[in-house]
């Protein structure tokens, strides 16, 4: 490796192996493979770029995928995206605003064309991004939720629900967004506080105008469709009133007052006013009640032009409506007060407009029989959540489920296979396109304009991406269908997870994965969520170039922790750059003392450091398959810092220097070997979490037409817990001497004379070892003196079998390295003073942000363990006085 640069360098390599790769049918099934193993890339918007997210999902799968594929499996890592339909829309539309055009200037034709053209400029530019991030997706499989066969699955399955009636046309409140004048799944509404007001408005007797009851409301504008106002059944205030009628304000209609437990009588007046099309706890209220369902806005929240709202609001904007309202009941003396108030508004994630709970048509799945198989698959264990805990957020959601309103009004997505009769009252629902009506066989007929909501194909995906068309298995269905894991965030558990269940158990009579394991989402250092507004997004491809996609990798790996956030700091990226240079620094020491060696899986070596590292690398294989077996990522990488950085790097490198330089032909020549074996075998385990460094020292190692990518995964090297437990012992020797000379100031470069005071036993041990010791811990020489001997004027390293004994005679000063110490531990007192004195002020603790006060706590508990060392070494020094 001499021509090779000195330093790491990730820019210039990572983008050579990629083409390496995509030049190759390595990431296609190999169908030679023992087994199977699949998994289905959870599609990115087709509008999306690659967020940390992306990378840090991503990064998982891949880990999986590569593992599986190097353990001799026929592997397929199925790609694709999603239409995206309520974002895909807005961007086009936002291109054609650009140029003065309105969609309906074109016509629904021309603008789903100038979609599809954007979408072959412009779209998927998320899928060229993760090859950045080295995904072994087998790109020649790219699928999207509108291409021709993902159409096929999506009308098949809505024509089959329909004719078993679990897909019906009703009038229900859906979320409604104003701006994209369309409905919009949960998912789509974003919950924040925002200041506002409450109103209190008086509502007259209808019997008596000179009594009234006062409701209170965060939108006075709804009062045009009010259908009641309700008390408590047990209220005693309103008892008597229960049943009668009160005066509308401003409307001249009378309203009842109805008893519902719906209503919290310690809150506000304990008058509730009930807008059934205007609210969805309303809105089952007046279910209970029979009250009309009075909708007061068209579909761009302005006031409609129904026979019961006055003239005066007709065509005002919702907030324009609001205004005139709150001046008219002033003025009529029905306005009682106005309080500040604090409430959560829920706005579209897209349009940042304020969501109308909406009375509308639209197309519903009966969902409660396709949920009741899709629950007993978890219960009964045929699909599994990893963590385990996120079952019960599954269930809560599945049992309390309501029926899914899958139509969204737009012009892009899969349009309702259904025909309106203009001569009749029947809805054709049709595989094809049909030509008359299905009931009175007219040839007036219209398609419905709507579309369907996205994850309704979204939740096809498993078995439409392998080719299912409702006849017959596909061979790609038959072979990875069931997929072995889905892989993704908890929070579209209820949107996507679940219907996917729902309907893979529907549609194929199996699960469609068998594991599910969920991630935590990526927050900033401070646990903030990543948002552009506040300036703490991570890009990950700005991480790539700064850092290489393996240090980022390993990052996102070491930080899959179970839990619902991780927080993820730039400083770690860089921290694992520093690894990586660390791996190609010590392979390279490798590489230029192999001379002609080969790695030998097969070696017995005899020399004892050789015996450990190969006991310590079969540890270190069985703890990495264990991890990854059971999703615990961060434990796999864990496993392989402490192994590669601690064990192979720092120790068995340095140790081996000794056979390397010192040793017989022999010696040399086995040592060679074995450093190169145990390279080969982390290499192999490390692959798939940083596959770019791996795959290049891979290729150094075994020849430039080696591919680790698609080479075998080993996790059985010659295992000596004999050679360990001696191995552990010299170790401990060492750090004991490290120890001594770091608290004595002795310079690093300085050899040592030690004392060892052993018994006859474990200097026989130890004899054969001198030169690893004197090696690793600096020594000049080694004296071996009895067990219970004693050494003048040295500092003692005590061990539980032995006691080591370091003569300072012109190595240290006493009286200067006592001063030395005192000064630092007066220096650290100091400080420690200053932290103390904020941490015990209330007012600092109860006003100072959190991360401030932790970071102060952080910084005092350091300095004081700074200071018990320092303590520890004037302990020391003062005994050789």
């Amino acid at each position: 490796m001499s021509d090779k640069p000195t330093a790491y360098n990730p820019q210039s390599m990572e983008p050579t192996i990629t083409e390496q790769w995509l030049n190759s049918d390595a990431f296609k099934p190999n169908p030679k493979g023992v087994g199977t193993y699949s998994i289905t890339l959870p599609p990115p918007n087709v509008t999306g770029s690659l967020h940390m997210g992306h990378a840090f999902s991503g990064t998982i799968q891949d880990i999986l995928i590569r593992w599986q594929r190097m353990m001799g499996k026929e592997v397929l890592w199925q790609l694709g995206l999603d239409h995206a339909g309520i974002a895909t829309q807005m961007v086009v539309e936002r291109q054609l605003d650009a140029q003065g055009v309105h969609r309906r200037d074109l016509g629904r034709e021309k603008f789903i064309e100038k979609v599809w053209e954007w979408k072959a400029e412009s779209g998927g530019t998320i899928l060229g991004q993760m090859k950045h991030l080295g995904f072994s997706i087998d790109w020649s499989r790219e699928r999207f939720t509108m291409d021709e066969g993902s159409s096929a699955a999506v009308q098949e399955v809505f024509v089959r629900l329909f004719e078993e009636g679990l897909i019906y046309r009703g009038k229900r409140l859906v979320n409604w967004d104003p701006v994209l004048e369309t409905a919009v799944s949960d998912l789509e509404v974003v919950h924040e506080e925002e200041e506002g007001h409450f109103w209190h408005i008086q509502y007259p007797y209808a019997d008596n105008p000179s009594k009234h009851v006062i409701v209170a409301t965060t939108r006075p504008e709804t009062l045009l469709g009010d259908g009641a106002v309700a008390v408590h059944p047990s209220d005693e205030r309103y008892k008597d009133l229960i049943g009668k009628e009160l005066t509308l304000p401003l409307c001249g209609r009378t309203i009842p007052v109805v008893a519902d437990e719906y209503v919290d009588p310690e809150f506000g007046t304990g008058c509730v006013k009930i807008t059934p099309a205007h609210d969805f706890n309303d809105y089952e209220v007046g279910k209970r009640h029979d009250l009309p369902m009075r909708n007061i806005f068209t579909n761009t929240a302005h006031i409609n032009d129904e026979d019961f709202i006055p003239e005066q609001y007709v065509g005002l904007d919702r907030y324009e409506a609001r205004e005139r309202i709150i001046a008219d009941l002033e003025a009529e003396g029905l306005l009682y007060k106005v309080e500040a108030h604090t409430h959560k508004v829920g706005r579209g994630d897209r349009s940042h407009s304020i969501i109308e709970p909406y009375l509308t048509d639209q197309w519903y799945v009966a969902i409660q029989d396709l949920a009741d198989p899709a629950i007993e698959a978890v219960e009964s264990g045929e699909i599994q959540f990893v963590p385990e805990h996120w079952q019960k957020t599954y269930f809560e959601w599945m049992r309390n489920i309501q029926d899914w309103c899958i139509s969204r009004q737009l012009w892009w997505g899969h349009q309702i296979p259904a025909w309106y009769c203009e001569d009749c009252d029947h809805i054709t629902v049709d595989r094809g396109t049909p030509d008359c009506c299905g009931g009175c066989g007219s040839k007036n007929i219209k398609q419905d304009e709507d579309v369907l909501d996205t994850w309704f194909s979204s939740g096809l995906w498993p078995f439409s991406t392998l080719g299912w068309d409702g006849k017959s298995d596909s061979p790609d269905m038959a072979k990875f269908y069931p997929t072995n894991v889905l892989v993704t965030g908890f929070d579209i558990i209820f949107f996507w997870v679940a219907r996917m269940i729902m309907m893979g158990k529907k549609f194929t009579g199996k699960e469609p994965f068998k594991d599910i394991y969920i991630h935590a989402l990526i927050r900033d250092k401070d646990g903030q969520k990543m948002s552009k507004s506040k300036g703490n997004v991570v890009d990950p491809l700005e991480m790539i170039e700064a850092y290489g996609a393996d240090a980022l990798r390993f990052t996102l790996t070491h930080m899959a922790t179970p839990g619902r956030d991780v927080k993820l700091d730039i400083k770690r990226i860089e921290s694992n750059r520093n690894f990586m240079n660390k791996i190609w620094n010590a392979s390279r020491f490798v590489f230029m003392n192999r001379e002609d060696a080969k790695p030998e899986s097969s070696i017995q070596p005899k020399n004892d450091v050789n015996r450990w590292i190969l006991s310590e690398l079969d540890t270190c294989a069985k703890e990495v398959h264990k991890a990854l077996e059971e999703y615990r990522f961060n434990e796999a990488a864990g496993t392989l810092y402490s192994f590669i950085w601690g064990t192979y790097c720092d120790w068995y490198v340095e140790a081996a220097k000794t056979s390397l330089y010192k040793g017989d032909a022999d010696d040399k020549r086995e040592t060679q070997v074995v450093m190169l074996t145990a390279l080969d075998g982390w290499l192999r385990l490390l692959h798939p979490i940083c596959p770019f460094i791996t795959e290049t020292l891979f290729q150094e190692l075994h020849g430039e037409d080696a591919r680790l990518v698609t080479d075998a995964w080993n996790t059985d090297f010659a295992h000596d817990e004999a050679a360990t437990t001696r191995m552990n012992r010299i170790m401990e020797i060492v750090n004991a001497i490290r120890s001594v000379r770091g608290e004595m100031n002795v310079s690093p470069g300085k050899k040592v004379d030690a004392h060892f005071a052993v018994s006859d036993a474990l200097k026989a041990e130890l004899e054969p070892q001198t030169k690893v010791l004197s090696s690793l811990a600096k020594l000049e020489s080694i004296t071996w003196v009895a067990a219970n001997a004693e050494v003048e004027n040295a500092a003692i390293a005590p061990l539980s079998e032995l006691k080591i004994f370091l003569p300072l005679a012109g190595l240290v000063n006493i009286d200067e390295e006592l001063t030395r110490v005192s000064k630092n531990m007066e220096k650290i007192q100091k400080e420690m003073g200053g932290l103390k004195g904020r941490l015990n002020n209330d007012k600092f603790v109860a006003s100072a942000p959190e991360a401030v006060v932790s970071k102060a706590r952080a910084d005092l508990a350091e300095l004081e363990a700074k200071l018990s060392e320092l303590e520890a070494s004037k302990t020391k020094l003062e005994a050789l006085v």
